[in-house]
């Protein structure tokens, strides 16, 4: 692989504009050291810096790039959208295919209100759920992460985790007095929740399968009870599927295990790779949004046309390829085996944590995490630049991208022992 001597430049130049080079943190690369890839391109599986370097990619835009990157119908598709115009700030008709191929897939998603980013969806199914049920008080789990909203930011996972942060500057303690965090998986604290506070319990947030402190997989006897627990005391059961909405399946992770919440939170894959976010669910609550309710909540650009039309032709584009799923995860298992045992056989304690086509990786020595990454980026390989973040599998993917990854990883974990 070519030295990054471009690339170096160019994320000079970026930090004399961007806090830190970046506009998200993680991108920065404080865990890991070093520069940053900054990517021209990307096609299919992999991504290209300005250097020429080509890279086979597992972080593909945050598990957005289902398809892969620059899936030609998806961008013929966003050509000609383009061309009918940008943004009308009216409904179109575009919204309403989007939302007729959700609700097909998703059946309880009666009605969906379409957003810009998981933040800003989270933010407003939140504030639904306490002016539905008329109370304050709403529960995340520890090392979750919902978004940057302020009273969302206290103990979660993802960027905060990686820099080591463990709420954020700027947020009053106020903020998020309403907000009641517990440890996830475990029912004796969940149900302590409950007697104490039941009644005055807005919503339940939960990521069903978790994905901002690593790979975290379900406990689905858990997600049963929160469900139960809910329906006792009146209170709303919000999955947060950005991450997991058609991921493993086409539709959600709470239909695979039979879990049916109020509301639910998508973003990443519906959008094909645009900037999106939505929150969905029954009428009965959804109907509490203004115009109709008293819930309000509104957005310039919500629905543009544009990324209604990359989320339309993705799903149709999944909906044509549902086998193609369970290849997704053989890939991903075979992957994961394949690292954790080339660790074992150097000896190196690495544990690799997946659950479907999503996995992470976790050294028992910190500065191992660093080595490696140096390393592999270093063969071509691009992964999440954080043990707490996650990889991600695409359609994309071929055997001999997997095959290749199994060989870079080998000749690392050689160099490192």
């Amino acid at each position: 692989m070519a030295k990054r001597t471009i690339n170096s430049k160019l994320f000079g130049e970026a930090q004399k504009y961007f806090v830190g080079g970046v506009n998200s943190p993680v991108r920065a690369f404080n865990y890991v050291g070093g520069d940053p890839l900054i990517i021209k391109k990307g096609h299919g599986s992999k991504v290209y810096d300005y250097d020429g370097n080509k890279y086979i990619d597992y972080v593909l835009s945050w598990g957005s790039l289902i398809l892969g990157h620059a899936f030609p119908e998806v961008v013929d598709a966003v050509k000609v959208a383009a061309g009918d115009g940008l943004s009308f700030g009216t409904t179109n008709i575009k919204e309403v295919e989007l939302a007729k191929l959700i609700r097909k897939a998703i059946p309880f998603v009666e009605k969906i209100r379409f957003v810009n980013s998981g933040t800003e969806a989270m933010m407003g199914a939140v504030r639904l759920a306490r002016g539905y049920t008329g109370r304050d008080k709403i529960v995340k789990f520890e090392n979750a992460y919902h978004g940057h909203a302020d009273y969302l930011l206290t103990k979660s996972g993802s960027g905060l985790a990686t820099l080591g942060i463990p709420s954020s500057a700027g947020v009053p303690k106020d903020f998020a007095k309403h907000t009641i965090i517990t440890p996830a998986n475990n029912i004796n604290a969940i149900e302590t929740v409950f007697k104490r506070y039941g009644r005055k319990i807005a919503a339940v947030l939960v990521e069903p399968v978790g994905g901002n402190y690593g790979v975290l997989p379900p406990d689905i006897k858990f997600l049963k009870r929160l469900r139960t627990l809910t329906v006792e005391y009146g209170a709303l059961l919000i999955f947060d599927e950005v991450i997991t909405g058609f991921r493993f399946s086409f539709g959600t992770f709470a239909q695979n295990i039979g879990v049916t919440p109020d509301l639910i939170i998508l973003g990443k894959i519906i959008g094909g790779g645009l900037p999106i976010g939505a929150y969905g669910g029954g009428i009965r609550v959804m109907d509490k949004l203004a115009p109709l309710g008293k819930v309000y909540q509104a957005s310039t650009f919500s629905g543009n046309p544009v990324v209604m039309q990359a989320g339309i032709t993705t799903l149709k584009v999944l909906a044509s390829s549902r086998a193609k799923y369970k290849q997704l995860e053989r890939f991903a298992e075979f992957l994961s085996s394949a690292i954790e045992k080339a660790a074992r056989s150097r000896n190196i304690d690495l544990k690799v944590c997946r659950f479907g086509s999503m996995f992470s990786m976790k050294f028992e020595k910190n500065d191992n995490f660093k080595k490696f990454y140096k390393d592999i980026l270093h063969v071509g390989v691009y992964f999440a630049p954080s043990e707490y973040e996650v990889n991600f599998l695409s359609f994309a993917h071929s055997k001999k991208d997997i095959e290749n990854t199994v060989r870079a990883i080998k000749l690392v974990l050689h160099k490192i022992n």
